[in-house]
């Protein structure tokens, strides 16, 4: 798997958690893919929380995420979750 694919699986994972999304920068048009950065040591994911509470969320990531690195050169890469913003939205 290259990275441009385990990005784009990445990001479709995260679209499973109800909550989260991929912080993207402006402008809107640029891809989901730009909140992932990979390396062989750390996956760095950034988010918008769009929810509360964050940690259940966080680990609902993380569980989806690590299946998709499993047989890859990432699988062992230490998994890092920044929540960059929390919306509006997860305060009702």
């Amino acid at each position: 798997m290259t990275a441009d694919e385990a990005v784009e699986r990445i990001v479709g994972a995260l679209g499973r958690v109800d909550g989260l999304r991929p912080a993207t920068p402006e402008p809107a048009w640029l891809p989901a893919g730009t909140a992932v950065d990979l390396s062989a040591e750390c996956i760095e994911i950034r988010l918008i929380a769009t929810r509360l509470p964050i940690p259940p969320l966080l680990e609902q990531a993380a569980g989806v995420v690590r299946p998709v690195l499993a047989g890859t050169e990432w699988a062992n890469a230490r998994l890092r979750l920044v929540v960059t913003d929390l919306d509006g939205a997860a305060f009702g």
